[in-house]
């Protein structure tokens, strides 16, 4: 019996992180192999001139064998994304990461039409995020949504959102447990 390939980007830094013990929370639910990818973990580098001249050039020869990061996100069935909100946006390690897998040929790819055609496997990606205030969604969540459906082909994307944690007088543990409840629902 085949078992989902479920990846797991947990781009948290924060050490009890809630963002983390969320994302934890939702993949309990879901049944595969997972493999996690600590964005901090990884030695992730910007894309200088020098690193996209070598993708294009590996690009065009179709040799993928620098790309392994690409390939894994190319072929999960389920992604979960864990990106605390800070600065109306995600942590910038995130950023680096999607520079680093949007490799056309195994993520992407473009019609004669010049229109992207997804290439990835995932079915379902999730979006979990934290928030200290309102969670502003254009910046973040909203970015990763239109990667994922229009360029990656991955169908449904979810978020689920814990905000207003750092409020004066908000219930943390309160918001966070129905947060917890949402995911319940969702995962139904």
């Amino acid at each position: 019996m085949a078992t989902d390939k479920i990846l797991y980007i947990n781009a948290t830094v924060s050490n009890p992180s809630r963002t983390d013990a969320l994302a934890r929370y939702l993949l309990s639910f879901l049944h595969g192999e997972i493999t996690e990818r600590k964005l901090t973990d990884l030695s992730l580098k910007y894309m200088d001139s020098a690193a996209i001249s070598k993708r294009n050039a590996d690009i065009s020869k179709q040799d993928y064998s620098s790309y392994p990061l690409a390939k894994e996100f190319a072929s999960a069935d389920i992604i979960v994304i864990a990106a605390p909100h800070y600065d109306l946006s995600f942590p910038s390690l995130l950023k680096t990461y999607i520079e680093n897998i949007y490799v056309i040929g195994l993520v992407t790819s473009y019609g004669a039409d010049g229109r992207p055609v997804g290439l990835c496997h995932a079915k379902e990606l999730y979006y979990v995020a934290t928030s200290g205030g309102p969670l502003e969604t254009r910046f973040g969540y909203d970015y990763i949504k239109a990667l994922a459906l229009d360029y990656f082909g991955i169908k449904r994307c979810e978020l689920i959102a814990a905000e207003n944690l750092d409020i004066y007088g908000s219930d943390a543990e309160a918001i966070l447990e129905a947060t917890r409840d949402k995911i319940d629902h969702l995962m139904k």
